[in-house]
């Protein structure tokens, strides 16, 4: 049995050591696969001395459990390993590396390389692969101290020299060495500047130089003249020109040029429409506040803001009562009864009968009821179409051509006196483009007057905001005590809709979505009081 379980470890160690390449590359998988063999050829030796029925384990024998157990776990009469691994998964799925790192094998693996990653961590490699030098050194510390002890000199310096605690515990104590960064090496077309390099070692030697160093030469022969820096005298002199006229200096080199192609390419800007010149309002932005709502006004400015603001109110009092005596009912006297409704819906249905004895009405009712059973006279037969005769019809088209001729010459006539009435013609056509020039005049001054006033741009209406006063008993003397009054943004966003800016708004209402329900608890339902 030891062969048999000897093969099987070294199988499993030979898969691990290929994993493991992955992870560390070829030369720790190696190291692995020759130390992990060694210790499987150990478990095996160790196996058959444990064995029962062995002789070479001594008087003592195995337990039950080591003889149902061997090594990895393997019975005697177990199938190979590496056919039941393939039956139950493939290895290379996390849910593999997860079942083989809990097997006895996987936890050997795992800390086989935690032990080779702790040994090139704190030695820069394997011990065993180590020289003696690096693992022993001769032992010179007591012949230090001693001429360290002589010089005090030299004692000052060494602790000079001693770094500082807070300095190793911040310094790094791998061995491993950092990777190396590719990317901070590179240099961008380091071939194309390695080819340039070697074309003007070339030139070089041909006597030739290139071309940087030759245009270098030539300004230092040639030097440029020296830009001078334009003075106030230069700026005095220079004429003024309008830049948004269409003759300005700037647009000269565009001329002659297709407009789309300068719009296209950004070089002429767009037309700003008419519209957008012309202000929505002609009321100034920001409106100056009477001289009452000062805070320290005089008594007759006081007053008159006082005043206006009692009007505002008044009639803001007055439409309130008005709605409110609309919706109001009616009193016991003007209550509706039932005699008043029944009349109500009875009105005009009586009207026929009420007027049949009046005079002017049709007398055939009157006469057919005093006939009684008479008969009424049959309706008299229309005449007969007699068929014209061609004397007929010669004579009505006569009769209308003369016609048509007697209104021209009619017109003719109008026409051949109207000559003689230029001079009033003059004067009606004067009075009327004086009154169409009247009426526009009285359309100017009435735009004029309302521009200033917000114009209706929605379903709402404008309302201005309340005037900001202070009674006698609430104005205070200084300015430091002074209540404020007003909101800056409540200010600023009234003045946009006065100005015509944005429409008048109202604040959205909250509509809930469900009803609500209310619930006694329970707790609340058991008190009694």
């Amino acid at each position: 049995m030891a062969p048999a379980s000897f093969r099987s470890a070294y199988y499993f160690t030979k898969m691990a050591a290929q994993e493991v390449h992955h992870e560390r590359g070829w030369e720790s998988g190696a190291r692995m696969l020759q130390t992990g063999f060694w210790r499987a050829s150990n478990r095996s030796s160790s196996f058959k001395k444990m064995a029962p029925g062995s002789n070479g384990g001594g008087a003592r024998q195995g337990s039950k459990k080591d003889a149902n157990t061997g090594f990895l776990g393997l019975r005697p009469t177990s199938v190979d390993p590496a056919l039941r691994r393939r039956r139950r998964g493939p290895r290379n799925k996390k849910r593999g590396w997860r079942r083989l790192a809990e097997e006895p094998l996987g936890l050997e693996v795992d800390q086989f390389l935690e032990d080779v990653r702790l040994q090139e961590r704190t030695t820069g490699g394997l011990l065993s692969e180590a020289p003696d030098e690096k693992l022993f050194f001769v032992d010179t510390s007591f012949k230090e101290k001693e001429q360290n002890k002589k010089s005090s000199q030299a004692r000052k310096k060494s602790l000079l020299q001693k770094p500082l605690r807070a300095d190793l515990v911040l310094e790094n104590t791998s061995k491993i060495p950092a990777p190396k960064d590719v990317l901070a090496h590179q240099v961008p077309n380091a071939k194309r500047l390695r080819r340039k390099e070697q074309l003007w070692e070339r030139l070089e030697k041909q006597g030739k130089l290139p071309g940087k160093v030759r245009r270098a030469q030539s300004r230092l022969l040639n030097p440029p003249e020296p830009k001078v820096k334009p003075g106030p005298q230069d700026a005095i002199e220079r004429p003024f020109y309008d830049l948004w006229a269409p003759d300005n200096p700037l647009d000269r080199p565009l001329l002659g040029q297709d407009a789309f192609f300068l719009e296209q390419t950004k070089k002429k800007g767009m037309r700003r429409p008419p519209r957008l010149q012309v202000k929505p309002s002609s009321a100034p932005a920001v409106e100056v506040t009477p001289a009452g709502a000062s805070y320290n006004p005089t008594f007759e400015d006081h007053q008159a803001l006082l005043l206006a603001a009692h009007k505002v109110e008044l009639q803001r009092q007055k439409e309130a009562e008005k709605l409110e005596r609309q919706l109001a009912l009616p009193l016991v006297e003007q209550a509706a009864t039932q005699e008043t409704v029944f009349r109500e819906m009875c009105e005009g249905l009586l009207e026929e009968s009420d007027g049949e004895g009046e005079p002017g009405q049709d007398p055939r009712p009157q006469a057919s009821e005093a006939g009684g059973a008479g008969t009424s006279p049959p309706p008299a037969r229309p005449a007969t179409m007699e068929k014209k005769t061609e004397q007929q019809r010669r004579r009505e088209k006569a009769a209308r051509t003369q016609r048509v001729q007697q209104g021209m010459l009619r017109a003719a006539r109008l026409r051949h006196q109207e000559l003689f009435r230029l001079r009033g013609i003059k004067a009606q056509v004067a009075q009327r483009l004086a009154d169409l020039a009247r009426r526009r005049e009285w359309r100017r001054l009435k735009r004029l007057a309302e521009d200033d006033k917000p114009r209706r741009l929605g379903r709402l209406k404008y309302q201005p905001p309340d005037i900001d006063v202070q009674l006698s008993s609430e104005r205070s003397g200084s300015l430091r005590a002074l209540k404020p009054e007003g909101n800056i943004l409540r200010d600023r966003f009234k003045s946009f809709q006065r100005r015509n800016m944005i429409e008048p708004r109202e604040r959205a209402k909250f509509k809930r979505k469900y009803k609500v329900k209310l619930v006694e608890k329970r707790a609340f339902r058991e008190i009694q009081l």
